[in-house]
């Protein structure tokens, strides 16, 4: 004996059919009176939002129209946050710019002495670095690596060995994990034995 199921579609507000009443479960065996109530339930299902295709895509165009809102506020956010991305990095440097200032109006009879006001300027500078993650490269005394060095020169030596950095011309940096700028360097190349001859 074969049973029919309510052919109901499923209620999007829930994502879930609602609970089906035992009388919509019908036989072949039922009375003809059976059918009648089948088909008020049928009439009151498609005045029901769910089965009106006009409500439907309107709700579609609801959604639609949410989602593109979104969109467009978080792109508008990314932009944002670009846009600002240093904002701290140049508040930080603030201070240094100030004494800097400071610096150059500080007149030499005063008894400042320049150097080691620079010298704290740069100490300054640096400090505000290393907190955002900038970091110096050590080359001096390093095997070349082309990855982080940069050779503007080499000397002919056999004092040490071959490839090693011997002069640094530019500090180099890394911010975080990347290159931010390459230690610019003068590296040894070992005199080949016949050289000398």
């Amino acid at each position: 004996m074969s049973v029919q199921t309510s052919t109901k579609p499923l209620d999007l507000d829930h994502e879930l059919p609602p609970m089906q009443k035992s009388a919509d479960l019908q036989t072949p065996d039922s009375t003809s009176g059976g059918s009648e109530p089948e088909a008020r339930s049928f009439g009151q299902d498609s005045q029901n939002d769910n089965n009106d295709p006009a409500k439907l895509r309107e709700r579609l165009a609801r959604l639609q129209a949410d989602f593109q809102n979104a969109l467009k506020r978080s792109l508008k956010e990314q932009q944002e946050s670009r846009d600002y991305a240093e904002f701290d990095t140049v508040k930080a440097l603030l201070p240094v710019l100030d004494s800097l200032e400071q610096a150059l109006q500080a007149s030499s009879s005063e008894g400042m002495d320049l150097r080691s006001g620079v010298e704290l300027i740069r100490k300054q500078l640096l400090d505000v670095l290393f907190k955002i993650g900038v970091r110096p490269i050590n080359a001096l005394g390093e095997r070349f690596d082309s990855r982080i060095h940069h050779a503007v020169a080499t000397v002919d030596t056999d004092l040490v060995p071959d490839e090693l950095v011997v002069g640094e011309l530019q500090c180099g940096y890394k911010f975080k994990d990347r290159l931010l700028r390459p230690a610019m360097v003068t590296v040894a190349r070992k005199l080949p034995p016949n050289s000398c001859q």
